[in-house]
């Protein structure tokens, strides 16, 4: 069986700003993992920036990174 947690991503289309979130300004990214035991964890990892064109960047980044199987940083490091 496999141990990874599974990323889940679900876009509309036409939706550029999937999965990003502005919170006072500071730009977060929210996502689904699907766990081996059929268990599910929401997720959210601040994009540590302002600029939309970034967070979009880093998004990407970021879910892309998740979707080859790499692990979230520690809490408190910085994302992408």
């Amino acid at each position: 069986m496999n141990e990874q947690p599974k990323l889940s991503v679900r876009c509309r289309e036409g939706n550029e700003h999937h999965h990003l979130w502005n919170n006072n300004g500071t730009w977060w990214c929210h996502f689904t993992l699907h766990l081996p035991d059929f268990r599910k964890q929401r997720q959210r990892a601040s994009l540590n920036t302002r600029d939309v064109a970034e967070a979009k960047r880093r998004r990407d980044s970021l879910l892309s990174r998740l979707a080859s199987g790499n692990a979230l940083p520690p809490p408190g490091q910085r994302h992408p």
